[in-house]
């Protein structure tokens, strides 16, 4: 079933788009505050669509990601308990939430900036900060920090690729496609 192959052709074609830059943007500063989607899934494209942009795609990812984080802060700062707990509680994730702040209690300002590069959901943690009440100084540098690492990293090895990556990657789109949906129901499975 070649659902991804389309999904990516779609997305390509999407990053061609005059308005993929704004599209981009929007799209990284919701995934800092409440959008399941990375920004990588567009970004790729972009650069492989436009290797020429590739830093300029790359900055205006990490830019609108760091905003998005400080809104996400913001809203853990002053809208926890009227506002995000009940959501959480809600959802079950109770413990989830529990966990980063532990993580927060060892690891200080260096969880902001792991969970900034890694696939780990940043809006997490751009709320937990906000509650916590994290020094916004250091919560901001290791967002830009951990971010930008991430977004030139994607950008630079996409760029460095270029063709010969793209036709690679439209040969096993739908294979890693199929992977990570088995990977996520595992994991779901294993610890929900």
């Amino acid at each position: 079933m070649k659902i991804f192959s389309a999904l990516y052709d779609w997305t390509l074609k999407w990053a061609k788009h005059k308005f993929a830059p704004y599209i981009l943007a929007f799209l990284s500063f919701s995934e800092s505050v409440i959008f399941p989607i990375p920004p990588d899934v567009l970004l790729a494209p972009m650069v492989l669509s436009k290797p020429e942009k590739a830093w300029r795609l790359a900055s205006i990812t990490t830019i609108a990601s760091v905003i998005g984080g400080v809104c996400g802060y913001i809203l853990g700062y002053f809208m926890f308990e009227p506002w995000i707990q009940p959501i959480i509680n809600e959802l079950g994730y109770q413990h989830r939430l529990e966990q980063v702040m532990e993580w927060f209690v060892q690891y200080g300002v260096w969880v902001v900036f792991i969970a900034g590069f890694s696939p780990i959901p940043y809006k997490l943690f751009t709320v937990s900060a906000g509650f916590l009440h994290m020094a916004f100084i250091p919560f901001l540098i290791a967002s830009a920090i951990g971010r930008g690492m991430r977004f030139f990293l994607v950008a630079g090895i996409i760029r460095w690729g270029g063709v010969a990556m793209e036709e690679k990657l439209r040969k096993w789109v739908d294979k890693i496609g199929w992977a990570i949906v088995i990977i996520i129901v595992v994991a779901y499975l294993v610890f929900r």
